[in-house]
């Protein structure tokens, strides 16, 4: 018994000496050899010793250093309080506290006004305009997640502050390029499919029940990421159809509004949390079922056109608590710089009693012989 206090004791005094020196002692700690590496499911801290408050988020990397963006989540309850927080990182493992990079309005009525729902917040870089551009997934204050919308703002410089412009459902009016004439002209008359779940539901899923209910004011847009091309084209991806369907719409030149050029993927599927990523010329996607906070299994998709036909693999995760997910639910695919081929899956442990106590699960992304990507628990890994 005291040599369990006298252990207790000694955690409690690294702990204290991480906070008095700006070192992260959970999350990012020591692995076999000595060096600093990621320890998913803890605690992770910045350098001051807060607690890491940045879920549902992306990375992105700009001239030597990797900004990550995510929600700042309440101690109680889940509506946005603060807005979107920001951190900087040369390793992965140190994070200094950057600000919140878009904050919460304070104009009764606005789109982004204290009491919304901000999530899933990416960032990418214009290379032709030089601005770095936000999206995320908004809904209004009071309106619970029924508007469904996609909002977008932008900023100079990578930490920020970003600028918002504006927010709204994506692709008003337009049909996807993968719907067929004879499925556009369908009339469906919407009282005869109250009853959800029935082989006739599905089937009229498919057809474009609810993207023809939702054509006139625009496709909703959940669980979101971006991504940005070779060739420059941003691409946005996320969960529309009330989360039944996976989108994914061309960016503008600008990335701050949509072509009108999109795709519907696995309809009815019930896809969420996209997570992309490219490697030799193929398109490889993590997302997660609907099962509100709590963690299901991981689904992998793969296509070699983005805006062409995708198909569905097994799970990619492997060993005990694969079915789970580890635990976690996907939220971006990060390519490490410097290291060719290599990525890391980035999900979220989520903790509904107190989201701001959810914590994050980072995990190196492997390849099979035939060069599928999978995913296995690892308790200690170095990113460089």
């Amino acid at each position: 018994m005291l040599k369990q206090d006298y252990k207790k004791r000694l955690v409690y005094i690294f702990l204290a000496l991480g906070v008095l020196f700006g070192i992260s002692v959970q999350g990012c700690g020591l692995v076999a050899d000595g060096d600093k590496g990621i320890i998913s499911g803890e605690v992770w801290r910045d350098m001051n010793g807060d607690t890491i408050n940045a879920h549902g988020g992306g990375l992105i990397f700009h001239e030597g250093k990797y900004y990550w963006f995510g929600e700042n989540r309440p101690a109680s309850g889940f509506v946005t309080e603060k807005g979107i927080n920001c951190y900087s990182s040369v390793d992965l493992c140190d994070w200094k506290y950057e600000g919140i990079a878009l904050g919460v309005s304070g104009e009764e009525g606005h789109d982004i006004e204290k009491g919304c729902i901000m999530e899933r917040p990416k960032v990418i870089y214009n290379e032709k305009t030089g601005k770095f551009v936000m999206w995320f997934h908004l809904e209004l204050k009071g309106k619970g997640y029924e508007p469904a919308r996609a909002a977008v703002a932008i900023s100079d410089s990578p930490a920020g502050p970003y600028r918002f412009i504006r927010s709204g459902r994506v692709n008003p009016g337009i049909y996807p390029l993968n719907m067929g004439t004879e499925e556009q002209e369908i009339e469906w008359d919407f009282s005869e499919y109250k009853e959800w779940w029935t082989p006739e539901w599905y089937s009229a899923i498919e057809k474009g029940l609810f993207l023809k209910r939702d054509m006139e004011g625009g496709q909703m847009s959940r669980d979101m990421t971006l991504f940005v091309d070779d060739d420059g084209k941003g691409y946005h991806i996320y969960s529309s159809e009330d989360n039944l369907t996976l989108q994914i719409a061309e960016l503008s030149d600008d990335y701050l509004g949509h072509t009108g050029r999109y795709i519907r993927i696995f309809p009815g599927g019930h896809n969420e949390a996209p997570a992309i990523f490219k490697k030799d010329g193929t398109y490889w996607m993590i997302t997660s079922g609907c099962t509100g906070w709590e963690p299901n299994k991981a689904r992998l998709l793969t296509a070699t056109s983005i805006l062409g036909e995708w198909k569905q693999l097994p799970n990619p995760c492997v060993g005990e608590k694969a079915d789970k997910t580890f635990g976690g639910q996907s939220t971006y695919i990060l390519p490490l710089q410097g290291k060719e081929d290599r990525f890391v899956f980035m999900a979220d442990s989520w903790r509904p009693e107190s989201l701001s106590d959810s914590r994050y699960i980072w995990l190196p992304i492997q390849f099979n012989e035939k060069g599928i990507p999978f995913i296995e628990w690892v308790d200690r890994w170095k990113p460089y």
